[in-house]
């Protein structure tokens, strides 16, 4: 399995599962055309874009490009990188029949042509330890009030006010998204701050 720097948007759950399985990478949704009413959702993407850099990894038919084109646009290119899957024909296994136009998308494709896909986007491929130097782990969310406590569900909501992101973001994305942007002193700080504010 091979490390990958930037994080990796996708349309679904099933790209997502496709990718994990060939890359060491953090891969976020769209939730299809779901994004275009999310702008919480949105507005943490551009963070992450803006942090750590995000590949567009889309399907090739029309409705994967409608998506691609939107994050174009809302996002600043110099953030962002395109990978493009091969018109290859055909339907996932999962599925009874093929997709609108019978191409293959992303959960389609074998890990050889994700691969190159991502090699031609320019994706930054670490051989090194993890990018950040201390992660921040669900013992450190305990241990700052933010899971398993007292009032952790309150305490996490204005945290994710705080941030910016998404109300209904559950604790494991929360995290993962926490480790993209902050390190755990920053994270520390930011829920000190949010102590002094309530005090």
């Amino acid at each position: 399995m091979v490390k990958i720097r930037e994080a990796i948007v996708v349309e679904g759950r099933y790209d997502k599962n496709t990718l994990l399985q060939i890359v060491d990478a953090t891969v976020l949704e769209t939730s299809g055309f779901g994004i275009f009413h999310d702008k919480q959702q949105l507005d943490l993407l551009r963070k992450i874009a803006k942090k750590r850099g995000l590949i567009v990894f889309t399907d090739a038919d029309g409705a994967g490009l409608v998506i691609r084109n939107y994050l174009k646009s809302a996002i600043p290119s110099e953030f962002l990188k395109h990978a493009y899957t091969p018109d290859v024909f055909g339907k996932e296994r999962r599925k009874q029949t093929p997709g609108k136009e019978g191409k293959l998308g992303v959960e389609g494709m074998k890990p050889e042509v994700i691969l190159e896909a991502l090699r031609r986007a320019g994706a930054t491929f670490d051989e090194g330890p993890s990018c950040v130097s201390v992660r921040i782990t669900k013992q450190n969310l305990m241990e700052l009030g933010l899971s398993g406590g007292q009032n952790a569900a309150g305490k996490r909501a204005q945290l994710l006010r705080m941030l910016g992101f998404p109300a209904n973001m559950s604790a494991n994305s929360m995290l993962q998204a926490l480790n993209l942007l902050y390190s755990l002193q920053e994270l520390q700080q930011i829920v000190n701050t949010l102590e002094n504010n309530n005090g």
